[in-house]
């Protein structure tokens, strides 16, 4: 039986996505490097690693950490300045609340996250968020979703995860955790085959669904 709903962050509760390729296209701008859309789509959202593969393949005079430091402090500016939801996120999360305990799982940072979740107004109506301060590995490891359910006092087989990439995928997977596919329009091409239904809107995500 599923008792909680676990979502990801970036790119299915907000629509951020292309914030962070903003934030990070200006610091690589510095470097004199244009990282266009489709390449940070494919390097840093599908594949992860992407402040990796942009050291190493540019030859960067910095650390992947380093670049992300310098990324994290023009993505905050920007995501001050206003944060857009998906579609039917709010609603969703409020919908399945009544029936279901709710929480946030993200790669994303404690400030980011509280920021984000407070602006969409939705960070009340969760259960528990789990930043990435709050475990060990990054996704694709399980580890995020894990702390989630440890938070909401459930079991990993009690839990249904809602995401929109493959490297999302694979973390609840290995959590043991059934997926649910809710892709837009930077990760409709991802492998989403392990996933239990794929929905083409949060709309479509309700306690009926999940039953």
């Amino acid at each position: 039986m599923i008792r909680g709903v676990l979502f990801d962050l970036d790119g299915v509760l907000a629509d951020t996505e292309r914030v962070h390729w903003t934030a990070y296209r200006a610091v690589l701008q510095e470097f004199g490097i244009d990282v266009g859309l489709e390449e940070y789509r494919v390097r840093f959202i599908a594949e992860g690693g992407g402040p990796e593969w942009a050291c190493r393949a540019h030859r960067l005079p910095l650390t992947p950490d380093e670049l992300r430091a310098r990324k994290a402090v023009r993505y905050l500016a920007l995501i001050r300045q206003g944060v857009s939801p998906r579609p039917g996120a709010a609603e969703a999360v409020a919908r399945l609340r009544t029936t279901h305990r709710t929480a946030v799982a993200t790669n994303a940072e404690r400030d980011e996250v509280d920021l984000i979740l407070d602006r969409l107004g939705i960070l009340a109506l969760l259960d528990a968020t789990i930043a990435r301060q709050d475990y060990a590995r990054a996704k694709p490891a399980p580890d995020a979703y894990l702390a989630a359910a440890a938070a909401l006092d459930l079991r990993p087989e009690e839990c249904v995860v809602i995401e929109d990439t493959a490297r999302g995928v694979r973390a609840a997977c290995a959590a043991e955790m059934r997926v649910i596919a809710v892709p837009n329009d930077l990760t409709f091409d991802n492998d989403f085959s392990a996933c239990w239904h794929r929905l083409t809107s949060l709309d479509e995500l309700t306690a009926d669904l999940l039953a």
